[in-house]
């Protein structure tokens, strides 16, 4: 009867080795790879797009770390692109005119900010600062343009998507002025 040897894999230590090396070596990098793709599946820009229309996504991101307190883009400056929070955090602020912070919003894991630049280079209309050590990823108006050149199907798809997001804040910004001019009203503030 033979031993119950349950490693079936008869190569030799020194090549079982190897080949772990380079298994540990390639899993960093799908590990990285997947990473970005499953914060890009979250992302309403993305939506319903697929994994290989996601890796092309993928290859044009730029990454970023950033110090804690270290800024990403200040207010005034020409929009370039979106960005998204990978790891770490990072508030969207304006200055006051006594050099304070007021915090706008603080974003995580996961979320972007910046996305109107994909459009147009207009000025930033506040200040994005990391608030701790974040990674950060970019996505550049100059890329998504060669990307529509080179694949205009799926640039197309990102631009249906962020059309779709803005009409959606219009909407609800549009609703808030009209409740707040409701309320204005019965306050008899306004006539």
């Amino acid at each position: 009867m033979a031993p119950n040897n349950k490693n079936t894999n008869h190569s030799s230590p020194k090549q079982q080795r190897g080949s772990a090396l380079w298994s540990n070596i390639f899993n960093k990098t799908s590990s990285h790879t997947e990473t970005t793709i499953a914060i890009l599946r979250r992302i309403p820009l993305f939506k319903g797009m697929r994994k290989p229309e996601l890796l092309e996504f993928e290859r044009l991101m730029h990454r970023r770390d950033y110090r804690e307190d270290e800024t990403v883009f200040f207010e005034g400056e020409p929009g370039v692109g979106m960005y998204i929070v990978q790891e770490g955090s990072v508030i969207i602020c304006k200055n006051d005119g006594d050099g304070q912070r007021e915090i706008l919003a603080e974003l995580s894991k996961g979320e972007f900010f910046g996305e109107l630049a994909l459009l147009d280079e207009s000025p930033r209309s506040a200040t994005a600062v990391a608030r701790d050590e974040s990674k950060v990823l970019g996505l550049f108006r100059p890329d998504l343009l060669e990307l529509i050149e080179r694949k205009p199907r799926l640039g197309n798809k990102m631009l249906f998507q962020l059309a779709l997001m803005i009409g959606d804040r219009l909407k609800r910004t549009n609703d808030d002025l009209q409740s707040s001019r409701d309320q204005l009203e019965k306050s008899k503030l306004i006539t």
